[in-house]
């Protein structure tokens, strides 16, 4: 596959080498071509870049790929400012499928992408289990999603209020009709260690990368007189440089679309027909908060990550009654995404009396930090938008998680590797998160979003 993607490289012509910022290695600079351009290095991109490098086979050697990342220090970078959590209660089939392979892989983590003569990847994964809260009206509903997840081969129970008392003392049972528990494959885990796990791994497989931001493309369309082209394929990227205007095209077979929560935006960069973008892909940056907070006569070690019905969430943050959460607003509340300021009137205000309620301790709970983040919300549906884009030819995408990208990362990043490779899903059919149900206005309901 290696030598057909290079057969479809343009010409590089004579682009320049570009502009290397001050104390950047040569190496992290653009190359003039590479078979596969995948534009965001965070998870969802770096998994996307291993996969690749490992399906391609040791008969099939020099596939280059290229990860550009426009946020080197990963100060905005939606998977280092994530809770950390997996999950296998969704309500969405191929949600919980991805979920079941993610775990399996993190289980085994070093087998997969352990680099020898380095440490032992350990990513403190802590099984303490997602617990779901259900009101009388959303009983039901639970219920049946619960059945779902067991069908998918997940280990989750149901908890009379009765029972959740007995086993989670700390909890006032008030409004609560029936609640889920995950008995397996559930908790938390550090983001920042998985993330370089992917990274250092798929460098040592020869993944190349560069800092600088993907801006504008120029596509077959350029050298077409016709006014209105039924597809069209990316010929180059360009990659403009940190602090610079200088850009460096870069020759492409393929382009993989894994920008997060700007992926939305990248489909409207310079050089990509209008036409052949829509619809536009529903994409968009939402800043969500986490906060974290001391409270000594909390719920312990015991703490799983509790969703309440109020759809508020905490989880333990350590062993020394420390905790973090949040809560996603509703539509009419959402925070300008323009920042990662922080509203702590909003803690005050909406998250605070929910936990209170919900955990008598946490009446005398004492904040102690805070951030945000940015969940790359798809606005159609909030799931994962995965596969070719239908009139751009080359192009893949995955993004669009809004929240889940991370403990989906494994088994997303194998699946877009299987369709550049190999031409389809293999693994886990995920057709069903492509681009028809955007084009077809059928959108693939999930309950579970938080």
């Amino acid at each position: 596959m290696a030598q057909t993607l290079r057969d479809q490289l343009p010409s590089s012509g004579s682009g320049g080498q570009g502009w290397i910022p001050p104390g950047t290695h040569p190496d992290h600079r653009p190359p003039d071509e590479a078979d596969v351009v995948v534009v965001g290095g965070g998870v969802v991109g770096w998994s996307v870049a291993y996969w690749l490098k490992v399906l391609e086979g040791r008969r099939r050697h020099g596939m280059k790929v290229l990860v550009v990342e426009r946020d080197p220090m990963y100060s905005r970078a939606s998977t280092v400012l994530s809770a950390g959590g997996i999950r296998q209660q969704f309500s969405l089939r191929e949600n919980i499928q991805m979920s079941r392979f993610s775990a399996s892989f993190l289980r085994d983590i070093n087998e997969h992408l352990g680099v020898p003569n380095e440490p032992p990847i350990d990513i403190q994964f802590q099984p303490s289990g997602y617990l779901f809260l259900a009101s009388p009206q959303n009983a039901a509903a639970l219920e049946a999603t619960v059945q779902l997840q067991r069908d998918e081969g997940a280990q989750v129970t149901l908890m009379s209020p009765t029972q959740l008392k007995t086993k989670f003392p700390w909890i006032n049972t008030e409004d609560v009709a029936v609640a889920s528990y995950g008995l397996e494959d559930e908790g938390w885990f550090d983001p920042w260690t998985l993330l370089n796990a992917f990274r250092r791994k798929a460098t040592s497989l020869g993944v190349q990368s560069c800092s600088g931001e993907v801006r504008a493309f120029v596509t077959s369309t350029n050298y077409l007189m016709s006014p209105a082209p039924l597809s069209a394929r990316i010929k180059y990227v360009h990659v403009h440089m940190p602090d610079s205007l200088e850009y460096q095209p870069v020759a492409c077979a393929i382009v993989v679309n894994a920008a997060g929560a700007w992926a939305g935006k990248l489909l409207e960069a310079d050089g990509l027909p209008r036409v052949l973008c829509q619809p536009a892909l529903p994409i968009q940056p939402r800043k969500r908060y986490v906060f974290t907070w001391h409270c000594p006569d909390g719920p312990g070690l015991s703490c799983p990550f509790l969703i309440d019905t109020s759809g508020a969430y905490f989880r333990r943050d350590g062993f020394a009654g420390n905790y973090l959460g949040g809560m996603s607003p509703s539509e009419e509340e959402e925070p300008d995404p323009s920042d990662l300021s922080v509203d702590h009137n909003y803690f005050q205000e909406q998250i605070w009396p929910r936990l209170a309620r919900r955990v008598p301790a946490f009446e005398s709970l004492r904040v102690q930090g805070s951030w945000a983040g940015y969940y790359d919300y798809n606005t159609f549906d909030q799931n994962g938008v995965l596969g070719p884009h239908p009139r751009l030819e080359n192009l893949f995408l995955a993004a669009g998680f809004s929240g889940h990208g991370l403990q989906h990362a494994p088994a997303a990043g194998r699946a877009v590797a299987e369709l550049v490779i190999k031409g389809q899903y293999e693994t886990l059919d995920l057709q069903r998160l492509g681009w028809d149900r955007l084009v077809n206005g059928k959108p693939l309901e999930e309950h579970s979003v938080i």
